[in-house]
């Protein structure tokens, strides 16, 4: 909190400072927060985030959140395109790329993964973890040949995507 005076302290997942059961920690720090934003009030943001339906119970914790938290912005959940494109990214950050074949493939997860969002859906997480496992199934694949290039080590193909369970 006191590195956060004069600027902004941000809570990710703040849900979880309520959800252990007999936690006191939790509890305390929410104490804590509450109390620093009112003697802070004009020299320090908080924002907290998490998922919606969490963080109601996160606000209704504490008689004092719900006063405090009083700004709400929802966002919405990404479509298959952009969690496409942000796999796209995150190939070219570890220097992968999809042939065109993966780029079906992972388009065709991402359309059926929105259109049957399971609980655990996590929007830029689940393309994380995604191209995580592609990139195990590639080495997997890749290790078996007996002449790789550039190209072999740096393209994910339809075989590395398909079949990926999240």
């Amino acid at each position: 909190l006191k590195s956060a005076l004069g600027g902004v302290l941000f809570i990710d997942e703040a849900y979880s400072l309520v959800q252990a059961d007999n936690d006191s920690y939790g509890k305390e720090c929410i104490a804590t927060v509450l109390k620093a934003m009112e003697d802070h009030r004009d020299d320090l943001v908080v924002i907290v985030a998490g998922y919606t339906d969490l963080m109601e119970e996160f606000l209704s914790s504490n008689p004092g959140l719900k006063s405090r938290f009083n700004n709400f912005i929802d966002f919405d959940d990404y479509n298959p395109d952009e969690l496409v494109a942000i796999l796209e990214s995150m190939c070219k950050k570890y220097q992968y790329q999809l042939s065109p074949e993966a780029k079906e493939s992972a388009t065709a997860f991402f359309t059926k993964r929105c259109e049957n969002k399971p609980e655990n859906f996590a929007n830029a997480r689940d393309v994380r973890n995604f191209i995580e496992k592609a990139i195990i199934n590639h080495a997997c694949r890749v290790v078996k040949l007996k002449s790789v290039d550039e190209l072999i080590l740096s393209r994910l193909e339809a075989e590395d995507v398909k079949d990926i369970v999240l």
